[in-house]
């Protein structure tokens, strides 16, 4: 085994200084911002408003479901636009796909808040929306492995749990910022105003962020484990096709592992401020500030889980997590259930305290998986893998399961079992926290 001394000594010819990194770290952390701010948008209107906008003559329960449906469309173009980045950043680069996929996410938030609703142009209404959430899709599943690279790459082998951990930052403070704009809306106008025009402020205001991004990212460097394949003329030709044929176990048991992220977060940010409004009546400021505090300890709680990765190991620290969200997953419900509202932020805080040890330490975890020729295919292939098998279908089949059943027990069940297929996957991966990066790999090339 590679002793951690000997697992520094590739990185620190390449590494950048410390303040150089810091740069970098900041410009990933506020690209992938902008990134999920404009991705958890359309989760919150999904759960608020897009079933009476864009699906007012179905049931409320199935117009919910068919919204839900609609957010789930994303995650199918995540795996598209995964597979066509991943080609082009392992051809060309990180920088400049994270460039292209920040400037189609804001396009296409930004075409979202001007679309007009059924009442004006019927049918066409919620077939734009479809067109814009699958562009939405296509931008992020190429920016996140690029930003997650961005700073893994760049960083020394001893940090890249806690770099990487960086990145993912951009879940809870997007979601955040999505949430906060949400809250403000709601709590000035009224609910018929919310519907005609309120809703749309928030959509129109990620031209801004998206500007912000731009400039931060314009001035980011090319990461040394592309420049070393480069320079070695050791580009794979065919980047998915060399994947699936060296990769395919990595990106299977890569995706399932990462399932219960996807699962568990989207019952915090989507399915649970659903339930939380039309199963046990609570007003939708309530559930929106539950989300915006739960968002505020991942601020700080995922950094903490990804620093602890670089010391006890990145499999330890993921599997305790996964571990938390089965034990977890009854109480969440039981504690929504009681009806109190301090119970409800409770139930948040630690549903949120785990799915932190588990999301924070599995991009670095994840990256370490694959070789640098793949790796921005590899990485980003397996992480949208499990959000269409983890939070794509997570907001309809809960809603779903509620209509059935009439029991939360049923969704406690279901998050548990996509928690437990995630340790099962975990445990039959590799954790190479202790090699170099361009170690990874070697043996296939």
């Amino acid at each position: 085994m590679t002793s951690p001394a000997s697992a520094k000594a590739p990185n620190q010819g390449a590494a950048l200084d410390q303040s150089k990194m810091r740069k970098i770290a900041i410009a990933s952390v506020i690209g992938t911002t902008v990134e999920w701010y404009d991705l958890f948008l359309y989760g919150t209107a999904s759960a608020l408003v897009f079933n009476r906008v864009f699906f007012p003559e179905l049931p409320p329960a199935v117009g919910t479901i068919v919204a839900f449906l609609t957010f789930a469309s994303a995650y199918v173009a995540r795996i598209v636009g995964a597979v066509i980045f991943g080609h082009f950043g392992d051809k060309l680069g990180r920088k400049s796909m994270l460039l292209i996929s920040l400037l189609m996410m804001g396009g296409a938030t930004v075409g979202i808040g001007l679309v007009p609703d059924y009442y004006a142009i019927g049918i066409a209404a919620p077939l734009i929306l479809l067109a814009l959430r699958l562009i939405q899709g296509l931008a992020l599943g190429g920016e996140w492995g690029g930003a997650v690279l961005m700073t893994v790459e760049h960083s020394p082998a001893h940090k890249r749990g806690w770099y990487g951990s960086l990145v993912q930052v951009g879940v809870p403070a997007g979601t955040l910022i999505a949430n906060l704009a949400f809250l403000i809306i709601i709590g000035s106008v009224s609910d018929e105003a919310l519907l005609s025009w309120g809703w749309r402020i928030p959509f129109l205001l990620s031209a801004l962020l998206v500007a912000v991004g731009i400039y931060i990212r314009v001035t980011m460097e090319e990461t040394p484990s592309f420049k070393q394949v480069r320079d070695e003329g050791a580009k794979a030709k065919l980047p998915f096709a060399y994947l699936i044929r060296h990769y395919w176990k990595q990106v299977l048991l890569g995706g399932v592992a990462t399932l219960s992220t996807g699962s568990t977060f989207t019952l915090l940010v989507a399915s649970g401020v659903a339930y939380g409004t039309d199963e046990i009546g609570y007003s939708k400021d309530l559930m929106l500030w539950a989300v915006l505090t739960a968002c505020v300890i991942a601020l700080f709680a995922i950094p903490l889980f990804g620093k602890l990765s670089d010391r006890i190991g990145r499999k330890k620290i993921i599997a305790a997590g996964i571990i938390a969200e089965i034990v977890l997953a009854f109480p969440f419900f039981w504690l929504l259930n009681t009806g109190t509202p301090a119970l409800v932020f409770v139930a948040y805080s630690l549903m949120m305290i785990a799915f932190c040890a588990n999301y924070g330490p599995i991009a670095t975890f994840l990256a370490e998986l694959f070789g640098s020729k793949i790796r921005y295919s590899g990485l980003s292939v397996a992480y949208m893998l499990s959000g269409l098998l983890g939070s794509a279908i997570t907001p309809a089949v809960t809603v779903w399961l509620l209509e059935l059943t009439g029991e939360s027990a049923s969704v406690a069940w279901y998050i548990g079992f996509a928690a437990l297929l995630s340790l099962i996957a975990l445990f039959l991966l590799s954790d190479n926290r202790l090699k170099s990066l361009e170690s990874v790999g070697k043996q296939t090339s």
